[in-house]
């Protein structure tokens, strides 16, 4: 079994944005076969004082791309705007993968222990060790949006099972 390394988080970040890209896609399909506009999806929530879907994938965009930039010591992409339809989101995927696609390996080389400081939208400032930024923190949340636009999806009765979380392997 080979080594993981921080860039082996971004070969899974990116399977990440596959599996995204998947359960939106069935997402839109599954709303118009029941007479729904494709775009409702968006909206949908898992419960009404959580953000939607879209909050979801645009989560999952910038995640995916903002924290190893932080970590490699490289400018943070700009972020994904939330008021995108799905075409747009599609797309924002695609743009994430192939940004994490052209990371060299080496970025983060030496990274491991370089101390990072983010202040996170409550207002919290903390300092870690970016690689415990990007294993802890920033993974765990990408697998919660992720996970939440799965649950989103298969309570409004998407044909959504287990199998769709590997959609972009394992």
């Amino acid at each position: 079994m080979p080594a993981v390394t921080l860039a082996t988080f971004a070969d899974m970040f990116g399977r990440t944005l596959v599996t995204a890209d998947h359960l939106l896609t069935k997402g839109a399909a599954f709303a118009e076969s029941q007479g729904a506009d494709a775009e409702s999806i968006l909206d949908w929530r898992l419960y009404e004082d959580m953000q939607p879907l879209r909050y979801q994938i645009m989560v999952i965009c910038d995640f995916t791309q903002q924290w190893p930039a932080r970590v490699a010591g490289l400018p943070v992409p700009d972020p994904v705007t939330d008021e995108l339809d799905i075409p747009g989101f599609r797309a924002a995927l695609a743009a994430s993968r192939a940004w994490l696609a052209a990371l060299p390996s080496d970025a983060f080389a030496g990274r491991d222990e370089v101390p990072l400081t983010y202040t996170m939208g409550t207002g919290m400032t903390l300092t870690l060790p970016s690689a415990q930024w990007l294993t802890g923190f920033a993974t765990t949340n990408l697998y919660f949006h992720l996970t939440t636009a799965y649950a989103i999806l298969r309570a409004r009765g998407a044909p959504l099972g287990k199998v769709d979380m590997f959609a972009g392997g394992l």
